[in-house]
């Protein structure tokens, strides 16, 4: 197989769509042989650069002139006659798509609900829940592991973290998972009908406060006015739903589908649970969900990797494909799944400010759901062949959209 049918290109650009999606791994390895960035097509057309080494990869995410500010790439488009259109649109005024100072404004407003002893808290609720989503299942047969466990779970999660009502839950999961497939027809309708419910659901919580983030996110809206705009506020709240739910509906989703294919590991995790927590980090290095950074704009002409880029340029770090061009402790190779490695390296939650806030809880999630489903289904397969399953085709998001699988269940 020839390099442009591995990596098509189009006009001297890789283009990274769905077929590139759905065999990413093999992709990026091609790429990285080649180099460290290179030129590549986005959805909807859009042009910039992918970075696929390492150290490039963390260059670029601290890159102090590659902002989140897409005004001078909206400048550049438009003197060239297009009009951006930015892969988060419809998330609305928060911290992921923002630079310094209004970044550290938001961030320092957000973390509070990550810290280190409230994540730990929500251990005892994550284990009931993942044991109840168990517990619903017969006890043998067939399901989609993605409808019946993977997505359920962080959903309800994040959905009690942030204090949304169970009659609103089916419709946050359908509209968080479309969320952030960026080409998919229903992309716009999921952010309007996530930013209308959490708008409704922020003059419920002024009206009768609750023990929940969204009603302390109201709380320092109201009481502390300019710290949080009203667009802000809402715009935070759709953040911490599509960013804390997809990401980890698809860490689960991954995990599970490399263990399937590699039943050696699979039966080292059952054997040996206390792996587990080790485990999730070479997860997050071997398939990450969050296969690519949302994009960064160059303020002026930089060079990054031997390339220049000029004003307005985009850049999208694979951080997928960073994990694989690192060395790991230990030595060993690092196209290898091995779940006994010991603490693997990888960008998964990226770098820099923009490091992951939920990274402790995804962690948690994983550590927990993973454990709970290998000590209560003792028997679990694939049953359909793997060149059969459907990836997802846009956006920055790496993970099936369903998982059928045989089992058992104690």
């Amino acid at each position: 197989m020839s390099p442009d049918e591995e990596c098509p290109y189009r006009d001297g650009r890789v283009v990274i769509g769905p077929a590139f999606k759905a065999d990413a791994p093999a992709r990026y390895a091609r790429l990285r042989t080649l180099g460290p960035i290179h030129p590549a097509e986005f959805h909807l057309g859009l042009k910039g650069w992918v970075v696929v080494g390492h150290e490039l990869a963390r260059e670029a995410l601290t890159h102090p002139a590659l902002l989140k500010d897409a005004t001078p790439a909206a400048e550049a488009l438009a003197a060239a006659g297009y009009v951006l259109h930015k892969p988060s649109v419809g998330l609305g005024a928060q911290m992921m798509e923002a630079d310094p100072p209004e970044h550290t404004r938001l961030r320092r407003l957000a973390s509070a609900a990550f810290t280190p002893r409230r994540t730990a808290e929500l251990a005892p609720r994550v284990e009931r829940i993942a044991h109840d989503l168990i517990d619903a299942l017969p006890p043998a047969g067939r399901t989609d592991l993605v409808e019946a466990f993977d997505a359920p779970l962080p959903a309800t999660v994040i959905a009690e973290l942030l204090g949304i009502p169970e009659e609103h839950h089916l419709d946050f999961r359908r509209w968080a998972s479309q969320a952030l497939q960026v080409a998919s027809p229903g992309h716009r309708a999921a952010l309007a009908g996530l930013h209308g419910m959490l708008a409704g659901l922020v003059a419920d919580k002024r009206r009768v406060p609750g023990d929940d983030l969204l009603s302390a996110l109201v709380a320092v809206r109201d009481e502390e006015n300019g710290r949080l705009t009203e667009e802000e506020l809402v715009g935070t709240a759709m953040m911490l739903v599509v960013a804390g739910h997809e990401s980890t509906v698809h860490l689960l989703g991954n995990a599970v589908l490399s263990l399937l294919q590699h039943p050696d590991q699979l039966a080292l995790l059952r054997a040996r649970p206390e792996l587990v927590p080790g485990a999730v980090e070479e997860f997050l290095r071997h398939d990450t969900s969050v296969e690519r950074s949302t994009s960064r704009y160059a303020a002026e002409d930089i060079e990054l990797g031997g390339v220049r880029v000029p004003r307005g340029g985009m850049v999208v770090v694979a951080l997928g494909s960073a994990g694989h061009d690192v060395p790991q402790p230990g030595g060993g190779d690092p196209a290898v799944l091995d779940v006994t490695r010991p603490g693997a390296r990888h960008l998964a939650f990226g770098h820099g400010i923009h490091y992951c806030l939920g990274a402790p809880l995804a962690r948690l999630e994983a550590t927990i759901a993973l454990r709970v489903l290998l000590s209560r289904v003792p028997d679990l397969e694939l049953a359909v062949p793997v060149g059969s399953l459907e990836w997802i085709g846009s956006g920055i998001i790496r993970g099936v959209l369903s998982l059928p699988v045989r089992y058992r269940r104690v």
